[in-house]
């Protein structure tokens, strides 16, 4: 059944790059997924909100149309972001059959890395070229010389990818067993072991800890500073650290502070940072900026569309990091798919980019700064945003803060919760939502939203 559905969707695919132009396709069909089919429902997943908007309003007559040459089948067609995708309780016990069969055969080791992020796609300029010299001696020789490895910057200027590149390059030249993963992913693995009774089922998941953390020779850990505020996380972690360090595995570490500036963190963790070699990455300069949009182009529909001074103003534009960047190019695509121009000038990047840029003047912002302003404006303080109370004086400028904090930075909703308390994503997804949707009719609400705007 799973092979037919397959092949519905293939075709279907097929049909539609028939139908329209190819950077149309390559713009909003290319990166769909289906995720399911139940009588008349399919469930599509969709990179950005903008294809939602863009599959529904420009192309269900098209994709409804095809559907039905194909099946004979009036769809209703939904289309989901990733996170808005929940697994279901049959799907959720099949995942954990196959992971303990897997186990069971000892199959491939999941390391977690992605192979397009490595060193050759790596772009090296005046900010980062330290941090590539370092990635690079301990990549060469795992274990033996800067241990850990600690890697610290801003969000969104190349450290996973720098991360990834070094173990990709370990398991790419050697035998030697590496895994990728985030803190939170370490944090809720663990919290799956002080949830467990008592008995062998606690013993049998605390031993699979063990073996996932411990039993690696490279551990690559992202985001260190979401370990703030958790004791018994911040505990076990410094067991896992000891126990690789003692043998000579190789740690890598990444944070958006330096090991002294991690507060809240226990001063033994910190020392143990402080063992190897620490290394910044700034923002990119302007030349870096204009070499990585000139890498990201690469493949696009549009690569050879683009004029060069065209990829200056992006990257005059675009000076907060990486992820902006790329937002910036995926913009454009989308607007070319749209217009369909000859190439892609000046003129042409000015109008296509202008609400895009001006948005994201904001984006210098960061989530503390929005936290103060919103903050004032409500007469309240920083501490109730990040606080617990649930009255509407303090819940809805908490919402507020956490949609424009989504709105006007590139930080992801993991990253947001953080800094409001401790919240967990879908806190921060409900309240992006509930905002976004009052946003359409409520007036009141518009006006203060953009007197916040008009202070930050």
């Amino acid at each position: 059944m799973l092979v037919e559905t397959q092949d519905l969707w293939n075709n279907f695919l097929v049909n539609i790059k028939n139908e329209i132009s190819s950077v149309s396709y390559s713009a909003w069909f290319n990166d769909l997924k289906l995720i399911s089919i139940e009588e008349n429902s399919l469930v599509v997943q969709v990179p950005m909100e903008i294809h939602k908007k863009i599959l529904g309003d420009t192309y269900y007559s098209l994709i409804e149309e095809t559907l039905f040459k194909l099946t004979g089948i009036n769809y209703d067609i939904t289309f989901l972001l990733e996170e808005e995708i929940e697994p279901k309780p049959e799907e959720i016990e099949k995942s954990s059959l196959k992971v303990e069969e897997e186990e069971k055969k000892d199959e491939i080791w999941v390391s977690n890395l992605k192979p397009e992020l490595n060193f050759d796609t790596f772009i090296v300029g005046e900010t980062n070229q330290l941090a590539k010299v370092g990635g690079m001696a301990v990549a060469e020789a795992p274990g033996k010389l800067y241990n850990p490895l600690f890697i610290y910057g801003k969000s969104g200027i190349g450290k996973t990818h720098l991360m990834q590149a070094i173990g990709n390059f370990i398991a790419t030249h050697t035998d030697k067993k590496v895994l990728y993963t985030t803190c939170d992913m370490f944090m809720n693995d663990y919290i799956g072991i002080v949830g467990k009774e008592k008995g062998k089922e606690s013993i049998d998941y605390s031993n699979n800890f063990r073996n996932k953390y411990r039993n690696v020779d490279v551990l690559i850990i992202d985001d260190i500073q979401f370990l703030v505020g958790a004791e018994k996380s911040q505990e076990e972690f410094f067991h896992t650290f000891q126990a690789l360090h003692q043998a000579n595995k190789q740690i890598i570490i990444s944070s958006d502070k330096s090991p002294n500036d991690l507060k809240k963190i226990e001063e033994r963790l910190k020392s143990r940072f402080l063992l190897g070699l620490s290394v910044n990455i700034d923002p990119p300069e302007f030349d870096l900026r204009c070499r990585i949009l000139k890498q990201k182009l690469k493949g696009m529909s549009i690569e050879n569309m683009v004029e060069d001074e065209v990829i200056e103003f992006i990257a005059n534009n675009c000076q907060n990091d990486v992820r902006f960047l790329e937002g910036t190019l995926r913009r454009l695509m989308a607007y070319t798919a749209m217009v369909v121009p000859e190439k892609i000038d000046l003129a042409f990047a000015n109008e296509a980019l202008k609400d895009y840029l001006n948005v994201n003047i904001y984006s210098e912002n960061t989530i503390e700064n929005i936290q103060q302003v919103v903050a004032d404006y409500y007469h309240i303080t920083v501490e109730d945003l990040k606080g617990k109370k649930r009255s509407n004086a303090i819940a809805i400028p908490r919402q507020i803060g956490m949609y424009l904090s989504r709105m006007l930075t590139e930080e992801t909703f993991p990253r947001i919760g953080f800094e409001f308390g401790g919240k967990d994503h879908s806190t921060v997804i409900h309240a992006y939502e509930k905002i976004n949707k009052d946003l359409k009719t409520n007036k009141k609400l518009q006006q203060e939203i953009n007197e916040i705007k008009n202070k930050l």
